[in-house]
């Protein structure tokens, strides 16, 4: 008995320990599997795991990059030295032209017409530097002359129209009074289309600067001579105008103080001058000079009484005349109004001519409307191709 009760405690201690709860011994050894499984594809399965790392900021300022850090060539054309003008110095002359191709913002790329290849390639080929073959040393300054071979500076300077569309009409813009105003000057060389003419005043203090920047930008140019109004001199167009009263000397001499005023133009356009124009004596003599001198005479239309046409005729002086004043109504309906009769003029005739002022107004109306003409079936040339320059 004695061994018995002894015996039975062993037994039933024995049973307990073999009947230990397997199922949470085997969630352990899962638990201790899992944990190292994950540790291994974490440290060892990763080519960085375990290493040291370290942050390093990306930060780098844009102030000191040049474009040639974004694999852009930078293109700066060096201008020509055409001396300090009075109170201008060179560092004047560079803030005023500004860094040139340069990208716009996005804000104004859509602002203007984009030129062709077309109109790039002969934009490439207009010359900023007067043509020595085609100057002369005047009582004032250069002159514009024809070479000893006949070479006028008519076709020296005209900018290349497209002959692509020959059948095509067409419309020549001349914007004037440039030279005068820096912000107009500069607005209506960047915004407007190469095709559109400029004409400059002769009084700007940087008017050779502007030419050259007009002339790198593809635009032909014509000079503006100042003629007596009939209510001269209470109206008066400025220095050295061209008056009714000039003797021939007086004229020549005049006409050489203005023609000398800056280089590279096709011709030469009226500014006022509507007694002058009517005067058939008077226009003679001018047109006579110019005509001697390979230049084209332009009438900007602003004057009924003008005898610029049957002048210009009789002495076959290359000749173009406007049908209309684009802005002489300054408001944007007004503008838009009479570019519609502009077209409608060129559909009919096959081409015409509008003038207008280098306004604000002027130029945005000109901007918007030369987007899309060729789509419209219309060609924007310039003066010189208003004329048949080959027939003179």
């Amino acid at each position: 008995m004695a061994g018995n009760d002894l015996s039975t405690p062993l037994g039933l201690g024995k049973k307990k320990y073999l009947n230990l709860p397997l199922g949470l011994i085997g969630a352990g050894v899962i638990t201790v599997l899992l944990t190292t499984a994950m540790v291994w594809v974490g440290v060892v399965n990763d080519p960085l795991g375990g290493e040291p790392t370290a942050s390093v900021p990306l930060e780098r300022s844009l102030d000191g990059l040049s474009a040639r850090d974004f694999g852009v060539v930078e293109i700066r054309p060096s201008l020509p030295d055409q001396g300090q003008e009075a109170g201008t110095g060179a560092g004047q002359r560079a803030e005023t032209l500004g860094p040139r191709f340069e990208p716009k913002p996005v804000s104004e790329q859509n602002s203007g017409p984009h030129p062709s290849e077309a109109a790039m390639v002969s934009t490439a080929s207009l010359s900023v530097r007067p043509d020595a073959r085609v100057i002369e040393a005047g009582p004032h300054g250069a002159m514009p002359v024809v070479s000893e071979s006949g070479l006028r500076p008519l076709d020296v300077y005209a900018r290349p129209a497209s002959q692509s569309f020959s059948s095509v009409p067409k419309i020549a813009i001349i914007v004037g009074g440039l030279g005068l105003s820096q912000t107009g000057t500069q607005a209506a060389i960047d915004r407007l289309p190469p095709d559109i003419t400029l004409a400059f005043a002769p009084y700007g203090a940087s008017i050779d600067r502007w030419m050259q920047q007009a002339r790198r930008d593809g635009h032909e140019l014509l000079l503006q001579l100042p003629m007596e109004p009939f209510d001269y001199p209470d109206n008066d167009p400025g220095p050295h105008t061209l008056l009714v009263s000039n003797s021939t000397g007086e004229l020549r001499d005049r006409l050489a103080w203005l023609l000398s005023r800056m280089g590279n133009y096709v011709g030469v356009m009226n500014y006022m001058g509507a007694r002058f124009t009517s005067a058939e004596s008077s226009l003679e003599m001018l047109l006579g000079e110019i005509t001697k001198r390979g230049l084209m005479y332009v009438d900007d239309g602003s004057s009924s009484r003008s005898k610029a046409t049957a002048t210009a005729s009789g002495m076959r002086t290359p000749f173009s005349h406007a049908d209309l004043v684009i802005d002489d109504v300054p408001r944007p309906k007004e503008i838009t109004a009479r570019l519609l009769q502009l077209e409608g003029t060129a559909r009919a005739q096959g081409i015409a001519v509008g003038v207008a002022s280098a306004l604000p107004v002027t130029i945005d109306e000109l901007a918007k409307w030369s987007r899309d003409l060729e789509e419209r079936g219309l060609q924007l040339v310039p003066i010189s191709a208003s004329i048949d320059r080959g027939g003179r």
